[in-house]
């Protein structure tokens, strides 16, 4: 299938969800909005979940598309700037991510089948900041950030300012706490394996002090 008609079906789906609600948009809906056969949204999307994976690859793509943050500055500003981008990348739809967020909040397996798909796309906005997102130190911190965005996204839904300044506090502040927890555990484990090293053996010096000679006793002739 070609991409303008991927993109025109999840437009549609999108203009449904923000005007209905994300329970009542149907695929058929969905068909019927963009003005195609039943048969193209099959080949397209099979199911409502595969919808919101799409419009999940879409927000990373646009956050991807642009320059990668400067490695050199602070990696708190780095993630803050990346993860920014994307609530930029969703304020066109954003009355529809209001309406999925909301429906799909009532439903718990909902939100435990989307934290993969969350984690997919955090662990990309890692690498997008110029941070390590591969073995179990790269999951650890894609998980921290996935925390992050969640508190940063609840901002974010009910925000209604020109300039995001809520969601930028919330945001800023999570980053913040995250950096102040990973300096603190760092130290701690500085103190850790300083506590648990063997002492340095002493340098003993290869040349030996010569043992005091003996005054040798005058001969009694």
């Amino acid at each position: 299938m070609a991409e303008a008609e991927r993109n025109r079906l999840l437009d549609a789906a999108l203009a449904l969800a923000a005007r209905r609600g994300w329970r009542a948009v149907t695929l058929s809906a969905i068909a019927k909005e963009a003005g195609l056969p039943l048969s193209r949204v099959h080949g397209a999307f099979p199911s409502k979940w595969a919808i919101l994976d799409a419009f999940a690859d879409r927000v990373d793509e646009a956050v991807l598309a642009r320059p990668a943050s400067d490695a050199g500055g602070p990696a708190r500003d780095r993630l803050f700037d990346v993860l920014m981008r994307r609530f930029d990348a969703m304020q066109p739809h954003k009355p529809a991510v209001v309406a999925m967020a909301h429906d799909l909040g009532r439903e718990p397996l909902a939100a435990i089948c989307a934290w993969p798909r969350l984690i997919k796309s955090m662990a990309w906005m890692l690498e997008a900041a110029g941070l390590d997102s591969s073995g179990l130190a790269g999951l650890v911190r894609t998980k921290g950030l996935a925390l992050i965005y969640m508190a940063a996204m609840r901002a974010w839904l009910s925000d209604d300012s020109a300039d995001l300044a809520r969601t930028m506090a919330v945001l800023d502040r999570g980053l913040r706490q995250a950096e102040a927890a990973i300096r603190f555990l760092d130290k701690g484990r500085q103190r850790a394996q300083a506590a648990t090293r063997p002492p340095a053996s002493r340098k003993q010096s290869s040349a030996r002090k010569p043992a005091p000679r003996r005054k040798k006793a005058a001969r009694r002739r």
